[in-house]
């Protein structure tokens, strides 16, 4: 009998949980294991065909918002009535409680998994705080994608395992062929490129780097700035570009399945997240061969190879500028497939680690 897990997102986007998931999901052995998944939108996501393609079922739950909560249950409620579930993978922190709570009332295992460190800020941020908190005594079967992440939801005095996010390394590993096509298509021959990967979000800290680029742009004239991803302040962020007078050196790309092929056109890596469960796309980027510069208020665990430099948040932007400006003249792009993979990265490795815990848990 094929063993059916349901993984619980908010949606179905190229956000660092749900890559980690659908990178595991193309490996694993689909004969035995089978990924469902739940959200909470009716909209069509970007990972929505891909699943139905492997032979996912995409099931849709309305938003939590407080005043729907009787709806909210009933429509959980609804869907372990009519589908059989041995495991339920949530991701979703905020209503977890919930979700979770109802899953083990139909004797279904449940696994929490923690992919961040914070919960943002303002009032949403500590209503979600406090409804996290509990999930620590709900199931013991919880997951973290760094030390970090595990340690900030669920407590440093309770036990969780760390499952890396994996990546196919080979898919990023430097091509010079790719990185001409890639540098022509854009016109970005004789440029200085600098590159983002990341979800336009408060946590990404746009506005900064933004403020960075500004200062390299003043000491180096053929500085790009290559941003790819989307998100909810695309718009604000497009803005203030304008208002600060790089626009016109910046390249945004929107969302695309084609992110390995735009680290191959990068020359730096710059990631000033204002905090992160792990930082995905510095794995990525690393494999790349790329130089990268991050925040200190991402998980050191991502810290797999010498072409890291972390720098704290304090520095102003100068600071920041000088260091991705020093790697100008930096051609050398080192194959690290052996070195990342050793750091347990490889999503085959990741992939067995998953399979193996999930028939760990109904054998």
């Amino acid at each position: 009998m094929k063993l059916r897990v349901l993984h619980v997102f908010g949606r179905l986007d190229r956000g660092g949980a749900e890559t980690m998931i659908m990178n595991i999901y193309r490996k694993i052995d689909r004969s035995c294991i089978q990924f469902d998944f739940v959200i909470h939108t009716k909209e069509r996501c970007e990972y929505n065909d891909e699943i139905e393609s492997l032979g996912g079922e995409i099931h849709n739950i309305p938003a939590y918002k407080g005043l729907n909560h009787h709806e909210y249950v009933k429509s959980w409620n609804d869907l372990f009535s009519k589908n059989q579930y041995l495991i339920v993978h949530g991701h979703v922190r905020s209503t977890a409680l919930i979700y979770l709570s109802i899953a083990k009332k139909y004797d279904i295992k449940i696994i929490s998994h923690s992919h961040s460190t914070s919960s943002g800020k303002g009032i949403n941020g500590i209503i979600k705080k406090i409804y996290q908190h509990p999930i620590r005594y709900v199931t013991k079967n919880l997951l973290a994608c760094s030390n970090e992440a595990g340690i900030w939801l669920f407590g440093a005095r309770t036990k969780f395992k760390v499952i890396n996010n994996g990546i196919d390394i080979k898919q990023f590993e430097f091509n010079k062929d790719v990185r001409e096509k890639i540098r022509s298509d854009l016109e970005l021959n004789h440029k200085f490129v600098i590159g983002h990967v990341g979800r336009f979000d408060p946590s990404k800290n746009h506005f900064f780097m933004l403020e960075v680029f500004k200062e390299i742009c003043d000491e180096v004239d053929n500085a790009i700035l290559l941003l790819v991803g989307d998100g909810p302040l695309r718009t604000q962020i497009e803005q203030y570009a304008r208002d600060i007078q790089v626009y016109n050196r910046v390249i945004f790309t929107g969302s695309t399945g084609r992110v390995s092929e735009y680290y191959q056109a990068m020359d730096v890596f710059l990631f000033p997240s204002r905090y992160e469960g792990l930082g995905m796309t510095v794995v990525e980027a690393q494999s790349a061969g790329l130089r990268c510069v991050i925040s200190d208020g991402i998980p050191q665990e991502v810290v797999l190879t010498n072409l890291v430099d972390v720098v704290p948040l304090k520095h102003p932007p100068n600071i920041w500028a000088k260091i991705v400006s020093s790697y100008i003249d930096s051609i050398n792009r080192p194959i690290t497939y052996k070195e990342i993979k050793s750091k347990g990265y490889d999503v085959e490795d990741c992939t067995s680690y998953l399979k193996q815990y999930y028939l760990s848990l109904v054998q």
